[in-house]
């Protein structure tokens, strides 16, 4: 006897087939949405290069401006140093402290395959690359050192994991200490034509791994670039992530401005002051700082003080006239009294 399959039971396995297909598609997707999270932040950004050629077609910045068609050393999209030194240093400024995830360097080819038919390839050889906050690449962390690749074996481009904050990122090259391994080149030569730089595009993000936004209460969307901690909080809020309202009786900026005088003896609101529900008698404005003044018309207000001034004058006046006529009474009598 032949077992019957419930329509509803192959409704169910197809439903189930198309959630976890919609799930492993949803997963592809958040995975490309973490990679694009970084962004290249060398791009067009200023830069340095040692031994320099005297032509702009051959400068530092061919290395950071998005072009990498023309892999030729001198095909115009290419940072190319001068022959016959034993040192060469290429470097970008991101203009800021920011996270960097991994760097992808292309070098120049002569368009033709990287391998170690290519006289390129030589010069790529025992390059280093530091991340560093000052311009000397003594002062940051060594990132990257080639040690294991070979004419044959060194890829292009070059992708290195760099999980570093810095504002510099330095390539650096040299061929001080001969003997050199096999196929390394007699000077050190650089060729880059192009190096990108993927990490978080500001200093509005922080993190390692992904680049995290910092929380809305910081000012101006600025923490500290490891942790997330707000380097200083918006108005009306404290603490080190500046998710504390402001105690009450304070509020504005770092909470460091006092209430008014609010109705009932209320706190002002955290962030600007006001007081919500009005203020106590004799006070005025939304943040019931302003005293208020009496009703009493001006000229209502000055009389009490002009009759006060009246009987004063008519006091000295009678003191006066009374002064006067008991001391010419008394000269009257001592003249009468010689005669």
């Amino acid at each position: 006897m032949k077992r019957m399959i419930s329509p509803f039971l192959c409704f169910q396995q197809n439903l189930l087939i198309t959630t976890l297909f919609l799930r492993c598609l949803f997963g592809v997707f958040a995975f490309t949405n973490v990679a694009e999270s970084y962004e290249n932040v060398a791009f067009n950004k200023s830069t340095w290069l040692q031994h320099p050629f005297d032509n702009v077609n051959y400068s530092a910045g061919r290395a950071v401006d998005g072009r990498k068609s023309n892999l030729h050393m001198l095909g115009g999209e290419c940072a190319v140093s001068l022959y016959g030194y034993n040192t060469t240093e290429w470097r970008v400024d991101l203009g800021d402290v920011l996270y960097i995830h991994h760097i992808v360097i292309q070098y120049a080819t002569q368009n033709f395959g990287l391998g170690k038919h290519n006289t390129m390839t030589q010069f790529f050889l025992g390059f280093s690359l530091y991340i560093s906050n000052k311009t000397n690449k003594n002062d940051g962390v060594l990132c990257f050192k080639e040690t294991i690749y070979t004419k044959a074996t060194i890829p292009n481009p070059l992708n290195i994991t760099c999980p570093y904050h810095g504002r510099y990122v330095i390539y650096y090259n040299n061929r001080t200490h001969p003997p050199y391994p096999g196929g390394y080149s007699k000077h050190a030569v650089l060729a880059l034509c192009e190096v990108e730089v993927y990490g978080c595009s500001t200093d509005r993000y922080y993190g390692e791994g992904y680049c995290h936004p910092c929380l809305p209460n910081c000012h101006d969307r600025r923490c500290e670039k490891v942790d997330g901690t707000c380097l200083s909080c918006i108005a009306g809020y404290a603490g080190s992530t500046c998710n504390e309202e402001c105690s009450p009786g304070m509020f504005g900026h770092e909470c460091n401005e006092s209430c008014g005088v609010c109705a009932g003896g209320e706190p002002c609101h955290h962030t600007n002051g006001t007081c919500l529900n009005g203020c106590e008698d004799g006070f005025l404005g939304p943040k019931c700082i302003e005293v208020k003044q009496s009703n009493t018309p001006k000229d209502h207000r000055e009389r009490p003080f002009l009759f006060i001034g009246v009987l004063i004058a008519a006091g000295i006046m009678v003191f006066t006239g009374s002064v006067f006529i008991i001391t010419s009474k008394r000269i009257r009598k001592m003249i009468l009294n010689q005669s």
